[in-house]
C-alpha cells in the first residue's frame, strides 16, 4: 500500500499550460482524502511551487513541497520549513565566470524574483514564465547575489549546456550536486540535494519506507528518485534515460498521465 506519493511538476503534474486539469485535481483530492500524502518535489523557487500547492489543498491533507529539487523542504500543514541546505557564497565568482557568457546566463532569487543581468535572454524569460515571478535586472550578479541561496541555474544551449555540465561536474565533484532539470537549465545545488535524497530523508523524517513510496517524473532530475521509489513512474513525454529507469510508463501530461498512474495504482 502506498503511503505517499511525490510528483514533479513541469512535464508531469501541470499541462503545456502549467496548470493543472480539473480531471488530475480531482483524482490527487480523492488520493488524499484516503490518507497518501502528497509531495510536490520540484527544481523550481518556493513561489513557484506554492500556488499549485494550495489548489491542491496540501496544507488540509498534510503535504510536503520540495523547492529547489529538495534544498527547502516545507511542511504545508505548519507552513514551515522542515530541511534546508544553501550554496557557499564562495563559489559564486567562478560560477558567475563560466555561467555569463555569450552561450550562457546565470540567474538567481531576489525579492521573490528571478534575478540576472539579462532579463532578455529567451531561456531567463522562459524561467521566469514556468515560475510565474517577476523578473529583476541585476546590475552586477555578484554584488546583489551575495548571500547563502539554494540554488543558482545556469541556462543556454543544450548541446553547449551538455558539455559545460561535464566540465563542472568534473570541477565540483564531492563539493556540489550539479544535473539539469531540462535540456537547457543546468541546476547548481549544494551537495547531497538531489530529489531521491531528500525522499528518503522525508521518509526517514515520516518513519515510512522506500516500498511505501510512488513517485512520478519526466525530466533528468526526476531520475534519482524513479530509481529510488519503490514505485516509479515516467511519463510517455518523460527524457528518453527516466523512461527506460522507470517501473511503468503512463500517458503524457497532456493526457492526465499522473491521473491515470494514480488510477492504475491506487485503489481510489
Amino acid at each position: 500500500m502506498y503511503k505517499i506519493l511525490a510528483l514533479d511538476l513541469d512535464g508531469t503534474l501541470t499541462n503545456s499550460k502549467k496548470e493543472i486539469t480539473p480531471h488530475t485535481l480531482d483524482v490527487l483530492i480523492k488520493v488524499q482524502q484516503k490518507g497518501i500524502r502528497l509531495v510536490l518535489a520540484s527544481g523550481r523557487p518556493t513561489p513557484g511551487v506554492m500556488p499549485l500547492a494550495e489548489q491542491l489543498h496540501l496544507k488540509e491533507y498534510g503535504g510536503y513541497v520540495f523547492a529547489f529539487n529538495g534544498g527547502l523542504i516545507i511542511d504545508c500543514a505548519t507552513g514551515e520549513p522542515i530541511y534546508q541546505k544553501v550554496l557557499d557564497t564562495s563559489v559564486y565568482k567562478h560560477l558567475y565566470e563560466v555561467g555569463n557568457t555569450q552561450d550562457f546566463k546565470i540567474l538567481s532569487y531576489l525579492d521573490d524574483c528571478i534575478a540576472c543581468e539579462d532579463i532578455e535572454n529567451e531561456y531567463v524569460r522562459y524561467a521566469a514564465q514556468l515560475n510565474k515571478m517577476k523578473l529583476k535586472k541585476l546590475n552586477s550578479f555578484l554584488d546583489e547575489i551575495n548571500f547563502p541561496e539554494p540554488k543558482c541555474l545556469i541556462v543556454g544551449n543544450e548541446e553547449k549546456l551538455a558539455v559545460l555540465e561535464q566540465e563542472l561536474v568534473r570541477y565540483y565533484e564531492g563539493k556540489m550536486s550539479i544535473y539539469r532539470s531540462e535540456p537547457f537549465f543546468l541546476e547548481i545545488l549544494p551537495l547531497g540535494i538531489d530529489k531521491a535524497n531528500r525522499l528518503e530523508y522525508l521518509l526517514n523524517y515520516l518513519g515510512l519506507k522506500k516500498e511505501e513510496l510512488m513517485v512520478c517524473g519526466d525530466g533528468y532530475n526526476d531520475l534519482s528518485m524513479i530509481e529510488f521509489a519503490g514505485l516509479g513512474i515516467a511519463m510517455s513525454n518523460a527524457q528518453d534515460v527516466v523512461k527506460e529507469a522507470a517501473d511503468y510508463i503512463t500517458l503524457s501530461n497532456e493526457e492526465d498521465g499522473v491521473a491515470a498512474a494514480v488510477k492504475k495504482f491506487i485503489k481510489l
